[in-house]
């Protein structure tokens, strides 16, 4: 799938699925930004993947933090010249079922998961619809369907889809497409960090019987980011093993 010589920014790739997204997108020629809030993170992974001899640079940015955005945009476009691609990968957890919950974590959710997609999503658009070329792909979960315990995070990612579809009409007439994925299990340090008992339970909550890999959905990102995809705006496709069909194995 053609993305080489695409100049992609990919949030929260200082680890994770974000890093499993960039690693793909670089394998296949793209020129990647490795965005984290932790710099340090951002600049190891960029460096492994120089010495692969893949294009990478790393740069720091709250994307909560308007100003810090259009600075890091700012500076890949003084860099690249342009910028054709978006991955809205970051996202944060903080668990509890609603009358246990603070307020403050609904809104620090809601502020990274939701609000920190339009900043990024805001400060790329102006320059992609006059370059009349652009990708984004935003990183949603299969919980937007609904979660006990997640009134946040699900609100948060039910609001992603939503925006995609907002801005999938939006910028559709400037050749710029906005998709989304829905991520399951995937194999993190996240799920890692889980007792194994409840990674059990995670995994008979689906019909498949196998977690995951982040580059699983870096190959649905590498297809919505190319030319063969160029037909499809809008979208959510859920990569999650089946759970979202709300099946079991028999």
């Amino acid at each position: 799938m053609i993305v080489k010589d695409r100049v992609i920014l990919v949030t929260g790739s200082g680890s994770g699925i974000g890093e499993g997204i960039a690693s793909k997108l670089a394998e296949n020629g793209a020129k990647v930004i490795i965005n984290d809030i932790d710099l340090t993170k951002a600049e190891t992974v960029a460096h492994r993947f120089r010495e692969k001899g893949y294009e990478a640079v790393g740069l720091q940015a709250d994307i909560t933090d308007t100003e810090q955005v259009n600075q890091m945009v700012e500076t890949i476009i003084g860099r690249y010249g342009r910028i054709d691609g978006l991955i809205n990968n970051t996202g944060v957890v903080r668990d509890n079922l609603i009358l246990k919950m603070p307020e403050e974590d609904f809104d620090f959710v809601m502020n990274v998961n939701l609000k920190g997609a339009w900043i990024c999503s805001k400060a790329v658009l102006g320059h992609m619809k006059q370059q009349e070329y652009g990708r984004i792909v935003n990183i949603s979960s299969r919980a937007w369907l609904g979660q006990a315990g997640q009134s946040n995070y699900s609100a948060s990612k039910g609001g992603l889809v939503s925006l995609t579809r907002a801005l999938a009409i939006e910028f559709a007439k400037f050749n710029v497409t906005v998709n989304c994925i829905a991520p399951g299990l995937i194999d993190t340090p996240l799920i890692k960090g889980l007792k194994p008992e409840v990674q059990e339970k995670l995994l008979k909550a689906q019909p498949t019987p196998i977690i995951g890999h982040p580059y699983d959905i870096g190959n649905t990102v590498l297809f919505f980011t190319s030319e063969e995809a160029r037909y499809i705006t809008g979208q959510i496709l859920h990569v999650d093993g089946g759970k979202s069909l709300g099946a079991r194995n028999v």
